[in-house]
């Protein structure tokens, strides 16, 4: 465990150091002070004693620098804050947070109940059959919500898959120039049809078929994709760069289906 858990000392040294390392090179210790809450005395003795320690070096009046030596203790003592913080988090409170899920039958307080994931929404059925188990807190009917705490195992999920279909600009043709066959094949497969892009909404349109979100397109299909959803985003060539972006940074993959009529 990091000894900045573990004595106040070290958690003020290391507040510090983050300061200077923030602030470098013009270091003021009276701006230091206030955000760490001591004061400027504390913080000249502080700074003194990570200059002795090889952690900060002196460079001037009033300037200083991290060094290497600095950093890597910040990299130590951070990874190790977080480590902690996940096994608080996952180990600890895991099993104390409450959340809601659909009743598949009725359901009375304090009874045991298996959980599954469908459609994107956790489902809580009456007994113990696994693979994951919690205790309802609330009574519920088929149907309702009903709270769930006490957390067990690991619920059955296989990641969704997303297919992304382009659509030109308008000036370029836009939704005239769709394959409607392929749209349609691609939109029938999916549990989720999201579009981004005046000539996406306008495509699929074409299908007497609207999405059920023209904005944020990539944010709500990577969060679909991990609830185990299999969702299709129609996006126009101006956006589809972005929601890319959206689902690497969220570790989704993505697949991408040609909808242009060949020849266009």
């Amino acid at each position: 465990m990091s000894r900045a858990l573990e004595d106040k000392r070290t958690a003020t040294r290391l507040r510090v150091l983050v300061e200077i390392t923030d602030r470098q090179p013009a270091v003021s210790q009276g701006e230091i002070a206030d955000a760490v809450g001591v004061t400027s005395q504390a913080v000249s003795e502080y700074i003194r004693d990570l200059v002795a320690d090889g952690y900060v070096e002196k460079e001037g009046r009033s300037r200083y620098r991290t060094t290497k030596e600095g950093v890597d203790w910040l990299f130590r003592e951070i990874k190790s804050i977080r480590q902690f913080a996940d096994h608080v988090t996952e180990d600890v409170l895991q099993s104390v947070q409450e959340d809601a899920a659909l009743a598949t039958e009725r359901i009375e307080a304090g009874e045991t109940v298996t959980l599954s994931l469908r459609e994107g929404l956790l489902h809580a059925t009456p007994g113990d059959e696994g693979p994951a188990t919690g205790t309802a807190t609330t009574a519920a009917e088929a149907g309702q919500d009903v709270s769930i705490t006490g957390f067990e195992g690991v619920i059955d999920m296989s990641p969704g898959t997303v297919t992304v279909c382009q659509v030109p600009r308008a000036r370029n043709g836009g939704s005239r120039t769709i394959d409607l066959e392929t749209l349609s094949a691609a939109a029938e497969t999916a549990e989720l049809v999201v579009a981004v892009g005046v000539e996406a909404v306008a495509a699929l349109r074409r299908l007497d078929r609207d999405p059920a979100v023209n904005v944020a397109a990539g944010a709500v299909a990577a969060e679909a994709a991990t609830k185990g959803q299999d969702v299709v985003v129609v996006a126009s060539v101006d956006e589809a760069g972005r929601v890319a972006d959206t689902l690497r940074d969220r570790n989704v993959t993505y697949e991408l289906e040609p909808v242009e009529t060949e020849g266009t």
